[in-house]
């Protein structure tokens, strides 16, 4: 399964982006999907995290109510909207998928990231 993630930039504080992450190959193998966001310096931290469904999702305290995540498996893309941005949001984005392959173990794969700078 490869990612690749899209639709950072440059924004001013209050506004929005919508990040996309699309995964080809093993699709079918996939089951829930995530993206985390990384500062200069420190680690790599969870921003969402949702369902194959969708019916489930989950979002770092800091980002609840801010940003929302939803997929559409279809297309085999997950987004995340990021709304009322804050200098501190500024980061690489990277999504993150759940891979089962049948006969094999699981893993997690990892897109490149998209760099998001919010400036005050």
């Amino acid at each position: 399964v490869q990612l690749q993630a899209s639709g950072g930039g440059l924004v001013q504080a209050g506004g929005s982006l919508r990040l996309s992450c699309a995964a080809s190959g093993r699709t079918f193998s996939i089951y829930d999907m995530h993206w985390f966001r990384q500062i200069p310096g420190k680690e790599r931290e969870f921003v969402a995290q949702i369902s194959y469904s969708g019916g489930r999702t989950s979002y770092a305290e800091s980002v609840k109510g801010q940003f929302t995540i939803s997929r559409d498996n279809a297309k085999n893309t997950v987004y995340l909207q990021t709304n009322a941005l804050k200098p501190e949001d500024t980061a690489v984005y990277y999504c993150a998928a759940d891979v089962t392959p049948s006969g094999g173990p699981s893993y997690r794969a990892w897109g490149r990231g998209t760099q998001v700078t919010v400036s005050s």
